[in-house]
């Protein structure tokens, strides 16, 4: 990540506190690519370092904001529809027919795919739109989109805080998990198409 980056978001945290962890948080949560992932750990980090923040307000905090911001892009997935999506379509290059097939993936995985998106990047920004635009039941979304926020709060800032003397290594190695899970997502849905054509397949009959 870019230095200067890394210098305003210590800047920030150690001047504001839980209010910039809390702004960051909701930023990204609502589906602007902002580094939130990284805005925990520095908070978690400085916890650790300087004692000027607490482990346990940090999740708290974390949590509450992470859950909401998720719960106000779900409401503009509801409100814009859509249209929504185009932004996300040209920001990350994703063609029409992979958000085709994302989307039948989400409607059938929808639950699951909340709570685990919260631990992949581009996932969870648009995680809590999408479910928006594809009008899942709100009270399913609200209770997976806050386990999700809980855990991935806890663990990142419980991380940051154990690992702090090795903080820019901790990052790194968050970052490659993000990608470990990336994989294995691509991987399900590979194996899930396929058995979908099989079984569809002409001649194919279920024993």
């Amino acid at each position: 990540m870019n230095f200067h980056v890394m210098e305003f978001l210590r800047h920030a945290v150690a001047h504001y506190g839980y209010w910039a962890v809390a702004a960051m948080l909701l930023i990204e949560n609502i589906g602007v690519p902002v580094p939130g992932e990284t805005t925990l750990l520095m908070a978690s980090f400085l916890a650790y370092s300087e004692r000027d923040l607490q482990l346990s307000w940090i999740i708290v905090v974390g949590t509450l904001v992470t859950a909401l911001g998720g719960s106000l892009g779900f409401a503009l997935g509801c409100w814009w529809g859509r249209p929504l999506l185009a932004p996300y379509q040209s920001a990350f290059r994703i063609r029409s027919q992979a958000l085709a097939r994302g989307e039948r993936l989400f409607s059938r995985f929808g639950a699951t795919t909340i709570f685990f998106a919260r631990f992949v990047f581009g996932l969870r920004i648009v995680a809590g739109p999408l479910a928006g635009v594809l009008r899942m039941p709100p009270r399913k979304f609200l209770i997976w989109n806050f386990l999700g926020a809980a855990v991935w709060v806890s663990a990142v800032s419980s991380a940051g805080y154990l690992f702090g003397q090795h903080w820019h290594r901790l990052e790194r190695a968050i970052k490659r998990f993000d990608i470990a899970v990336v994989i294995l997502v691509l991987l399900a849905a590979a194996w899930w198409w396929r058995r979908a054509r099989m079984n569809h397949a002409p001649g194919h009959h279920q024993s």
